[in-house]
């Protein structure tokens, strides 16, 4: 089966600080894949890059089709969208402002199925989206990135500062995707998180690969946890 996302050697670059060397992952059709590390690795730098944000080199394929050089619209246009690490949301606009912004003639996603899927978002649909708690705000950002039927979904650090009862609910929304068949490159620091939702992991570590597998060889990968997730070894 061919790679719908392919990355190979990717490089990037803040103005002069080199962060990305060379890293290499593929997300299959219908997988969810977890980037993992420390702070500062790389791993938002990984995201950022796909969708053309930071200078960068290398290889990005999306379905075949090479995304380098691109806008960053052109690549969302492709089936690419990207939930960042603080939302981005609109907090002026309303909760159904900002849905109806990102939606697409051409979508399957319209605002009944985020309602179905965010129960807790239709109860508020004309609040503002500043108003929303950080676990609204979050779910909120989900919807807006599926609201154009995207193909491959990236996930920043959804989970990041939210109470356990919504990220057990994100959680359950992120595995209920893909089992509908959403692929998913998903930045978490929450190994219970990743474990969850994704088949396979690929540790970060100084802007390199230096780690793959699925879930079992994970759970089996004490030393490589304690040298590069934890800070015991750091």
């Amino acid at each position: 089966m061919k790679a719908l996302l392919e990355i190979a050697e990717l490089q990037a670059w803040y103005g002069k600080s080199h962060v990305l060397h060379g890293v290499s992952l593929a997300v299959m059709p219908g997988e969810a894949v977890a980037l993992l590390g420390r702070n500062g690795v790389g791993k938002t730098t990984t995201l950022r890059s796909i969708m053309g944000l930071v200078s960068n080199k290398g290889t990005v394929l999306f379905d075949g089709r090479k995304l380098g050089g691109m806008p960053t619209h052109a690549i969302a246009s492709l089936g690419i969208s990207l939930v960042p690490e603080h939302r981005g949301i609109f907090a002026s606009l309303t909760v159904e402002e900002n849905l109806k912004l990102a939606w697409r003639s051409s979508s399957q996603w319209n605002l009944a199925s985020a309602w179905d899927t965010f129960p807790a978002l239709e109860a508020r649909r004309k609040t503002y989206a500043g108003k929303l708690s950080g676990g609204e705000q979050q779910m909120l950002a989900i919807a807006r990135a599926l609201m154009p039927g995207p193909r491959l979904l990236l996930l920043d650090e959804p989970t990041e500062g939210l109470a356990p009862v919504i990220v057990e609910r994100l959680v359950t929304t992120m595995r209920g995707l893909k089992a509908a068949g959403l692929p998913m490159l998903l930045v978490e620091q929450s190994l219970d998180v990743c474990r969850a939702v994704a088949e396979r992991h690929v540790i970060i570590d100084e802007g390199r690969v230096v780690w793959s597998g699925d879930t079992q060889a994970l759970d089996s990968a004490d030393q490589i946890l304690r040298q590069h997730l934890t800070l015991e070894d750091a």
